[in-house]
C-alpha cells in the first residue's frame, strides 16, 4: 500500500478536474479525496496498491483533456486506515 498527497497546479479549476479524478480513482480502486485548494490549484491524496497509486499520479498530470497541468507536487505520506472510498471534499 502506498499513499501520495498531491497539489496539482494549472487550470484545473473550473475545467472538471475533480470529478475527473474520482472517476479515475475508483476504476482504479483507489481511495482517499480531492478539493479545491487556493486559485489554480487542486488537492488530493491517494492511497491504493503502489502501481495503481502510481498509475493514477501519472494521470493526474495529464488530468482531464479540458485541464493544463502545469505542475504536480507528489509526497508520500503514511497510509490512513480511515480512507474507504474516494471522495470530492467542499
Amino acid at each position: 500500500m502506498k499513499a501520495y498527497h498531491l497539489l496539482i497546479h494549472g487550470d484545473v479549476q473550473g475545467v472538471g478536474y475533480r470529478s475527473w479524478i474520482v472517476r479515475e480513482a475508483e476504476k482504479l480502486h483507489i481511495v482517499g479525496w480531492v478539493k479545491n485548494c487556493e486559485e489554480d490549484i487542486v488537492e488530493a491524496v491517494v492511497q491504493g496498491e503502489e502501481e495503481q497509486v502510481k498509475q493514477i499520479v501519472e494521470r493526474c498530470k495529464k488530468g482531464p483533456e479540458v485541464a493544463w497541468v502545469e505542475n504536480v507536487e507528489v509526497t508520500e505520506k503514511p497510509i490512513d486506515k480511515d480512507l474507504f472510498v474516494f471522495e470530492v471534499i467542499y
